[in-house]
């Protein structure tokens, strides 16, 4: 795998597009993740392209690939920060020089959407990347448990996926190691399959799910989509994030639904990723180890920035 460099005071984070584009209701908190950022020492600037919104729903397609190419291309930036999530980042796959990736090794963070773009580039060119908080969710949850694994994860190296008070309930006990993927659930469901499949042989997959955007029979279809396809045949172990629905199905029920006894693999639960206020930073691409006997039920093995 190619691990990127750490943040230090000095560098610059690049804001960009990779979904939908920044509305004025999101401008408030784009100023707020703006100076907190800057507040440790950091640079912000926003792609060239950020505000376009020439389709109706965002930039064009032309216009977010060339400002994550650019992003990586040139050397000013230490940090690809996407702005927000959407809901057709999957557009961009054909317009990325994984070639230029590849070459210029950085960080690049979001969840949601993001998931489509951040697992793709891991699967075309082996650079770590990260599923947490996007540029504007930094600031626009009622604690700073984002901004916290933001500091520990990129500029701290700090190994750590939870804090002192995050709640782990094991759902099937065992041990296991793998290489870490996945994300949202409804974007992973996308990419099982076709031109652009992602490889799931011996990896942890972790997956969340917004809960009032996702039925619960939704969940099923979409995980049932996996077991189809063979995913559940090669995974180590399942990480199950937040999923809050009116109906208070969880999203491990689902899972167990759609798994039942088949598969041996363990699982586990905790809230602190996907679309709630605690969001840890995952690398994805990274090695950890699951081991529901444990007081630390899941840990990475290897660093995840240098």
């Amino acid at each position: 795998m190619i691990i990127p460099n750490k943040l230090k005071k000095g560098d610059t984070v690049l804001v960009v597009e990779a979904s939908a584009s920044i509305e004025e209701k999101d401008k408030e908190y784009i100023e707020k993740s703006t100076k907190m950022l800057e507040d440790l020492g950091l640079n912000v600037e926003f792609a060239k392209n950020v505000y376009s919104n020439k389709t109706g729903y965002g930039a064009t397609v032309l216009e977010k690939a060339e400002d994550i190419n650019e992003g990586f291309r040139n050397s000013k930036y230490q940090m690809l920060f996407l702005v927000k999530g959407g809901a057709n980042s999957n557009s961009l796959f054909d317009y990325l020089d994984y070639e230029v990736i590849a070459n210029n090794p950085k960080i690049i963070c979001g969840f949601s959407d993001s998931t489509s773009i951040t697992n793709m580039i891991t699967e075309k060119t082996g650079l770590v990347t990260y599923s947490g908080p996007t540029f504007k969710s930094l600031s626009s949850w009622e604690t700073e448990y984002s901004y916290r694994s933001f500091i520990k994860r990129f500029m701290e190296e700090d190994l750590e996926l939870s804090e002192q008070d995050d709640e782990f309930i094991t759902i099937k006990a065992g041990k296991t190691v793998g290489e870490l993927i996945g994300g949202n659930l409804s974007l992973i469901s996308k990419m099982v399959a076709g031109k652009y499949k992602l490889n799931f042989e011996n990896k942890i997959l972790f997956i969340e799910e917004l809960g009032f955007e996702s039925e619960p029979a939704m969940c099923s279809g979409n995980l049932y989509y996996l077991k189809q396809n063979g995913v559940f045949d090669k995974i180590k172990g399942i990480w199950v994030g937040n999923y809050e629905h009116e109906d208070n199905i969880q999203l491990e029920q689902i899972l167990l639904d759609t798994i039942g006894d088949e598969y041996n693999f363990p699982i586990i639960k905790s809230n602190n990723f996907g679309h709630t206020d605690r969001k840890t930073v995952i690398p994805i691409g990274t090695i950890a180890k699951i081991d529901t006997n444990s007081q630390e039920k899941i840990e990475l093995l290897e660093k995840c920035v240098k």
